[in-house]
């Protein structure tokens, strides 16, 4: 794929949104050195990009080994009252957990991170505790599915911050880890070595964080432990939180708080936190949570998929946390999906239209003000200190096909309002990552290759023969 320096758009999403006639100059380190709005002439040595551009997006929340299970779990084979929910819907997918080889990982992964960048994503983060051998023994390199994560995004050409997961009991009141879970045994000394080591390796788009992986798979001593070795780091925490009615109901048995009342009232938030989901909050614990400077990721096709709730957008909105979008389990892989849902989950519990809109505050699209929140968000949980076409982040960019027959017709000043609204179609022509071309024309030159080795793992995985190992 080309690497050009001289970049110039017809028309571009900047810090203060969109302006004409941009000319983006490439760093040698992959960086915009300059963006500039007005250039009614494109240089004779620019590459002319063909169509209205927008900066790449932080996937801030990834299980890369669920793309694999993606699809099949949508059937219920009982008649008995029990329902399915989160809870049955785990005990299936750790089936899948249990099988996976280093091998396998790198390609269900590098597979995902092909679909990820055509579906706008030009980073994502990897909440990653699919660590040892399947009988829970260590791999001879502890890092093995964390190489075949990072190899994966090398394949695809993807942005990707690891986030090595504490993981160590099964729940508030169950010490130990079930015999399924096994694979994902962690003390909080390994998971900062973990970090420490992803991060010495200076990997080309590759950056390391730590992760909790709740509250109920890890004790406050061990916790409080991560965090006293991590002191003066300021790089992202992730933690899942408040996803479910039961954790918040089980955690407050155990500890006499909720998820989010615990984190806050414990003064162990910063702005260093995302709380992945964080559906169900209280008015109080949104406010907390302001306060602390902590993020929160949501996830809204995850959270549809496996019936966790709504959450208070309005109220996270309002309080001006910092917020951002993760695919989680990969049942979608596009922002503008995401975003539709987040909007259209509103809409049908409150019965009202354009819930995200906020006029009085200059904002009165939907689908700006949702897509500009989480493109800031979604850089601080990722652990990038810049973002967005301006000089000095990482050059990524979507240039959007103006042909896709979902966009034919479309006014320039509603383009994002129809990307989000209006669907379905393949709206990017062209995505770059760290000043790179790795889909041109929608064409991705390993795709071809990554689905065909996407498609034997799923074979490894799927096939009921007998025959098979």
């Amino acid at each position: 794929m080309i690497r050009p320096s001289l970049l110039w758009a017809p028309r571009a999403w900047l810090p203060d949104g969109w302006r004409d006639h941009v000319l983006l100059r490439i760093g040698a380190d992959g960086h915009w050195a300059e963006v500039s709005a007005g250039v009614h002439q494109a240089p004779a040595e620019a590459t002319v990009l063909q169509g209205a551009v927008l900066p790449g997006l932080v996937n801030a929340h990834s299980h890369a080994f669920q793309r694999a299970f993606a699809g099949l779990a949508e059937r219920r084979d009982t008649a008995s009252g029990e329902p399915d929910n989160f809870w049955s819907w785990r005990d299936r997918m750790y089936e899948v957990a249990r099988r996976i080889t280093p091998e396998q990982l790198r390609a269900i992964a590098a597979h995902l991170y092909v679909e990820l960048l055509r579906g706008g994503y030009t980073q994502v983060c990897e909440f990653h505790y699919l660590q040892h051998a399947p009988d829970g023994t260590p791999h001879r390199d502890p890092l093995a599915m964390s190489w075949a994560l990072a190899d994966a995004a090398v394949d695809a050409g993807i942005g990707l911050t690891l986030l090595p997961v504490l993981y160590e009991r099964a729940g508030f009141e169950q010490p130990h880890l079930r015999d399924d879970q096994r694979r994902f045994a962690t003390s909080a000394e390994q998971v900062w070595a973990m970090q420490r080591r992803l991060a010495a390796s200076a990997r080309p788009l590759v950056g390391a964080g730590i992760a909790i992986h709740s509250l109920r798979a890890a004790a406050p001593a061990s916790i409080t432990q991560l965090l006293e070795l991590a002191g003066g780091w300021d790089g992202p925490i992730h933690i899942h939180a408040a996803e479910q009615v039961r954790e918040v109901e089980d955690c407050i048995a155990a500890t006499g708080a909720r998820p989010l009342e615990w984190l806050a009232r414990e003064r162990l938030l910063d702005e260093r936190w995302q709380l992945v989901h964080a559906t169900h909050a209280t008015p109080d614990e949104i406010q907390a949570v302001a306060q602390s400077g902590a993020g929160v990721v949501l996830c809204p096709s995850t959270e549809a998929n496996l019936g966790d709730g709504v959450c208070d957008l309005r109220g996270w909105l309002a309080s001006g946390t910092s917020l951002s979008i993760g695919s989680d389990s990969h049942v979608t892989r596009a922002w503008r999906e995401e975003l539709r849902l987040l909007e259209y989950g509103q809409r049908l519990v409150q019965r009202e239209r354009n819930v995200a809109a906020a006029p009085e505050a200059g904002q009165p699209s939907t689908a700006e003000r949702l897509w500009s929140v989480v493109l800031d968000g979604g850089a601080a949980a990722a652990g990038l200190h810049r973002s967005g076409l301006q000089s000095g982040a990482r050059a990524d960019l979507l240039v959007v096909d103006g042909h896709d027959h979902a966009l034919l017709g479309v006014p320039a000043a509603q383009l994002i309002d129809a990307l989000v609204f209006s669907s379905p179609g393949r709206p990017w022509r062209d995505v770059m990552v760290a000043g790179r071309f790795v889909v041109q024309d929608h064409r991705h030159e390993g795709a071809a290759r990554v689905a065909s080795t996407f498609a034997e793992a799923m074979q490894q995985l799927w096939d009921p023969s007998p025959c098979r190992a």
